[in-house]
């Protein structure tokens, strides 16, 4: 079953969350994941959180939640604030996500959360693209996302490369926890 039949099946069912980090279609990615350095994980995912804040200050330009969500993980990284005041911030993130009835910026949100957790434990990295991809297929509609996810993906893949290669330029300094 290719991985367009497989979604298919999941919007049937009426999931909210369209892909798995089993999925075949996400192997790869997952792969290549796990063979980086932790910061290089958590600069990638923050890049690519950076990208759906943005997005979601244009939509939503009252709601700070995804913004505050992504700055104070930025802090944490950086040994700046504790854990727990970083977590606040995330499940607030999260819970933007619970007031919303477009099912696209539902994804956004708890992509940036899934993004931000990277920072706890490279787990999480994984949530960042199975939300943002499922959040493509909300807007696009499963008809009309093949291109659009498969050309995702490989910038997913393209930008943890960069990171890969450039992960020492980071200029700030990293919490004691992530040496």
């Amino acid at each position: 079953m290719n991985w367009i039949e497989v979604l298919e099946k999941r919007i049937k069912a009426k999931r909210q969350i369209l892909f798995q980090k089993d999925d075949e279609f996400i192997q790869e990615l997952l792969l290549l994941i796990n063979q980086q350095s932790r910061q290089t994980v958590i600069l990638w995912a923050l890049d690519l959180a950076e990208e759906t804040v943005i997005l979601l200050e244009q939509k939503y330009p009252a709601d700070i939640r995804a913004r505050q969500a992504l700055e104070m993980t930025k802090l944490w990284a950086c040994g700046e604030i504790k854990m727990p005041v970083a977590k606040k911030a995330i499940l607030a993130c999260h819970a933007a996500a619970k007031e919303l009835s477009s099912l696209e910026d539902i994804a956004h949100y708890h992509a940036v959360g899934q993004a931000c957790g990277t920072v706890h434990a490279n787990g999480h990295a994984i949530g960042y693209p199975i939300y943002d991809l499922t959040s493509i297929i909300r807007k696009y509609g499963i008809e009309n996302c093949k291109e659009p996810i498969e050309n995702r993906k490989s910038y997913y893949i393209d930008k943890l490369l960069y990171w890969k290669e450039h992960h020492m330029e980071f200029p700030g300094n990293w919490a004691s926890f992530l040496q």
